[in-house]
């Protein structure tokens, strides 16, 4: 296997080898606008004919932060991943447009054009969520070709007022003082303090995923393209309260899974978010916590992660979800929404009219 190249040199990363070797590239161009075909790196893996599973990474990672989850969810379902443009294995030209627009476009494209899908459930993570609430709200009116049977949500700026933004996110927002941050800084100092930061327990620079991180940044020299690919917080903050009001009105289940130990979207937003938005929303809705895990629980705690999804995609019965095993450390059903919203009958006592029996 080819190792993989970061700027001039060879380095040792098996597990970014390995992830590069299970996928493949497809061409997209954006519908508008005057940006340049960027190849996409994807993966692919389980039964073609299986209900397929899309999973949405974050910033500033790929689609390697599947990489421990995917081969035990391919099992049951075609679990599909990519790699949006400036990020992992895909291209990343200086001066794109990086937005959340286009990337909800390209995820539009890719399961309608590229898979073909006709339903898919979406499982996304940090700024993965803030694709998918957009491709939500595609769905709920009407405007994809693939239906959504499922939106699951994790850890990620879903709240902004809530959120901790870390150093390097608020450095990345200032293209300016980004530039001179991208000088010196190398892609194993970038994957090195995510290490020590963002994982449970922490990682270091021999710890196989560091060492992954550290091929993907240097990748393309992937460190000079970050900040543009931050800017999403900007269209989050102008945008959010209108994407949550209608994820509250959504036709579709909605689940959102959280690590605890995360400082950096700590639950705390996933608890207002429940609270304000999703609890009483109709349907089949669940809000469920999982302890001794950080802002990448799906590297963390893998096992639970995946438990956590099965769960959570049992068949609408009309029954309360199965129970979760009670032993330390498994992930925990916190809520259910409930089946449908009370109407007035139910809350308030019905009095007749007076003057009559």
């Amino acid at each position: 296997m080819a190792a993989i190249r970061e700027g001039g040199g060879v380095m040792d990363a098996p597990r970014a080898e390995d992830w590069r070797s299970r996928g493949g590239y497809f061409s997209w161009q954006p519908a508008e606008g005057d940006a340049s075909a960027v190849e996409v790196f994807h993966v692919e893996l389980g039964d073609p004919g299986a209900p397929v599973l899309l999973l949405i990474h974050g910033w500033p990672t790929s689609s390697i932060d599947w990489f421990d989850v995917a081969g035990q969810l391919s099992g049951r379902f075609r679990v599909c991943a990519l790699d949006f443009p400036g990020y992992g294995f895909s291209g990343k030209p200086l001066g794109w447009g990086y937005s959340l627009r286009r990337d909800e476009e390209l995820i539009e494209f890719y399961l309608s054009q590229v898979i073909g899908a006709e339903a898919a459930v979406v499982v996304a993570h940090d700024r993965g969520d803030s694709v998918a609430l957009l491709h939500a709200a595609r769905c709920a009116q009407g405007r994809s070709a693939t239906r959504l049977e499922h939106l699951i949500l994790s850890n990620g700026n879903i709240f902004l007022p809530l959120s901790n933004l870390t150093q390097a996110q608020r450095q990345a927002l200032d293209a300016e003082s980004w530039s001179q941050v991208a000088a010196a800084v190398t892609p194993a100092m970038l994957a090195e303090g995510m290490g020590a930061t963002t994982f449970t327990p922490p990682r270091t620079a021999g710890d196989p995923e560091v060492q992954a991180l550290t091929a993907i940044f240097g990748y393309h020299d992937g460190i000079k393209v970050l900040h543009e690919g931050i800017q999403y917080l900007v269209e989050r903050a102008e945008d959010e309260q209108a994407w949550l009001t209608a994820l509250a009105r959504a036709p579709f289940p909605v689940t959102v899974v959280w690590g605890v130990y995360d400082t950096v979207s700590p639950p705390r937003v996933a608890s207002y978010v429940w609270n304000q938005y999703l609890m009483l929303k109709p349907g089949s809705n669940r809000l469920y916590l999982i302890p001794d895990a950080n802002h990448y629980l799906q590297v963390d705690r893998p096992d639970a992660f995946v438990k956590v999804l099965l769960h959570a995609l049992e068949p609408a019965d009309g029954q309360a979800p199965g129970a979760l095993e009670a032993e330390l450390g498994a992930p925990l059903l916190v809520d259910t929404s409930r089946q449908r919203l009370p109407t007035a009958a139910d809350v308030l006592p019905i009095q007749a009219p007076a003057g009559t029996k």
